[in-house]
């Protein structure tokens, strides 16, 4: 009863720092529900109320999307979560997620500096920066942040920058999440209780941190964003 009430506040949590940065669900409830199963199961329970969360954030937020990023960064971000979720089926390295807990470091630090701002991705780059990312969450399970952090170049407004992180996420959450269940599929049965309290908590979380997104100026919105990274990237450090 404790550790569900515990996946209840931190899914609700989880859903409101990715209704203003774009990311957040993964990040905190997969090492959270590693605590009670393994990790790749973790990975594969939490996708679930994930791609819920990200769904609604989609639908509310959809208007926002920027195409040209979105077909560019995003299609090559499904492309890499794909390839990522065919290896972390094998074996997750643990060194991948010491250099994407380095990466994040390093992007939330330049970010909170002010270095990103002269930063801007080609549509080259964008294929490149989509591929990385996509290719590090489906093999490590967390990509939002570095997904975050390689979008922080493309110097959209915050609705659009949450909007199009979404919809990118909903892609790779469709991309990758038959190659879990494929292999995880048979063991989530017994985590379905605390799949269904994540998942009510990802949509309460996801309708509050839409209210606040609202709130927040536009200046200060990047270094947010970045402070945020940069937390994430310490956190994965620590889990290591």
């Amino acid at each position: 009863m404790g550790f569900a009430f515990i996946i209840a506040m931190a899914a609700a949590v989880a859903g409101a720092i990715a209704s203003i940065a774009g990311f957040g669900i993964g990040s905190i409830l997969t090492p959270l529900m590693a605590l009670h199963t393994d990790m790749k199961l973790a990975v594969t329970a939490v996708s679930i109320p994930h791609l819920l969360g990200t769904a609604l954030r989609f639908w509310r937020l959809r208007r926002y999307v920027d195409r040209g990023v979105f077909l560019s960064f995003g299609i090559a971000s499904a492309a890499g979560g794909l390839a990522g979720a065919l290896l972390h089926a094998r074996a997750a390295n643990p060194a991948l997620a010491a250099l994407l807990g380095t990466l994040l470091i390093f992007a939330g630090v330049t970010g909170l500096a002010g270095l990103t701002r002269s930063v801007r991705f080609g549509r080259t780059s964008a294929y490149i920066a989509g591929a990385a990312s996509g290719g590090f969450g489906g093999l490590v399970g967390n990509q939002g942040g570095i997904r975050s952090a390689a979008m922080l170049a493309f110097h959209v407004p915050k609705e659009s920058f949450v909007a199009t992180a979404t919809a990118i996420a909903l892609v790779v959450d469709f991309a990758r999440m038959p190659v879990y269940f494929a292999t995880e599929g048979d063991k989530i049965v017994g985590l379905w209780p605390m799949i269904t309290i994540a998942s009510l908590g990802v949509l309460i979380g996801t309708l509050g941190g839409e209210k606040i997104l609202k709130r927040v100026p536009e200046l200060l919105f990047r270094r947010l964003v970045s402070l945020l990274i940069l937390g994430l990237g310490l956190f994965v450090l620590l889990q290591l």
